[in-house]
């Protein structure tokens, strides 16, 4: 009877160990949310180590053979993640740069289109940051760990040779489909049909053809643009109409479905850049409050145009400045040590 009360006994009491074990696994594992964050060791990416690495994953010159799908799975697609809608994201209050997207000295009347060729400005050397200059500076630290991952892996696969020739040829592929819808828009007939001809492209043409036909009035091409307030510069793909809205229009390239926004990773954020560029540069005697990011497909899969109107682009403006005020610090400090 006794052994009995001892063991009864005996069993409260560990029962009761296994209630506080099990707290203090719980506060110990909700105190990291109100931590310090810990500073990650690739948030110290050699940007100029990797620079043509990252140029190739943040430009149009997209392949199936990139970072993002392991990025998409681990971090985007999470379920209840902040990437999963731009309206979810918490983001820190903007210290300096409360330029707006829109010019207040700029007349936001639509202007009649003038007949003749587009603007095509080229882009001059000039000491000012590049819009994809500061996004690969200014790139999260999953971004930085998935991109140096990714690349290790393709360097055992390839071998440093193989993988060099690789975004060599991606890079290739870029500037031919993007003088192929160059001709295009212009209807240039002759250079048209030897763009069609090249294999690499041609899947990416027949993607954006039905985009394509919902696109009039070209501003502009291949042109370069300025913030002459902000003082950066990008070079931006197409400036047009689209279903009746005057936007910067990006051409994309993917080997991979993006069927949304969110898997476009900071695209959208470039897009931003160059509307606020194009709005606060006098060579261009119109604004723009809207974009289309459009996503083409190398095995001719119908693109997806993915329009971004007045209060989407303000939101990607917002956080364009974000990145730009960080970039502008880190330069500071380089300069201050």
């Amino acid at each position: 009877m006794w052994s009995l009360h001892i063991v009864r006994k005996c069993g409260k009491l560990s029962e009761l160990l296994n209630r506080n074990q099990l707290l203090y696994r719980f506060l110990a594992n909700s105190s990291c949310f109100y931590a310090k964050k810990k500073k990650s060791e690739y948030g110290n990416l050699d940007q100029k180590k990797y620079e043509d690495v990252i140029r190739f994953l943040t430009s149009s010159e997209h392949s199936s053979q990139r970072p993002e799908s392991l990025y998409e799975e681990k971090v985007i697609d999470r379920p209840g993640n902040k990437y999963n809608s731009p309206d979810q994201d918490l983001e820190p209050e903007l210290n300096s740069n409360l330029i707006p997207l829109m010019n207040p000295n700029k007349s936001s009347l639509p202007q009649i289109t003038a007949p003749g060729l587009p603007l095509q400005i080229s882009l001059e050397k000039k000491p000012l940051a590049s819009v994809t200059t500061v996004l690969q500076q200014t790139m999260s630290p999953q971004q930085a760990f998935y991109l140096e991952r990714w690349k290790q892996q393709m360097i055992l696969k390839l071998g440093k040779e193989g993988f060099a020739e690789y975004t060599q040829n991606i890079f290739q592929q870029g500037k031919l489909f993007h003088a192929a819808v160059e001709n295009l828009l212009l209807a240039d007939q002759i250079s048209m049909k030897e763009q069609e001809e090249d294999a690499s492209v041609s899947g990416f043409i027949t993607s954006i053809k039905h985009v394509l036909r919902e696109v009039s009035g070209v501003r502009a091409l291949e042109s370069a643009v300025q913030h002459e307030t902000l003082h950066y510069q990008g070079l931006v793909d197409c400036v047009a109409e689209y279903r009746g809205s005057l936007c910067v229009i990006d051409w994309k390239t993917s080997g991979k479905l993006k069927p949304s926004l969110r898997n476009t990773f900071d695209s959208p954020l470039q897009v931003a850049a160059y509307i606020g560029a194009i709005n606060h540069d006098s060579n261009y005697n119109f604004q723009v409050d809207c974009g289309l990011l459009v996503i083409a497909y190398k095995d001719g899969s119908p693109a997806h145009p993915h329009y971004m109107d007045s209060d989407l682009c303000s939101h990607y403006w917002n956080k364009w400045l974000r990145r730009l005020e960080e970039y502008q610090e880190k330069r500071k400090e380089c300069e201050t040590l």
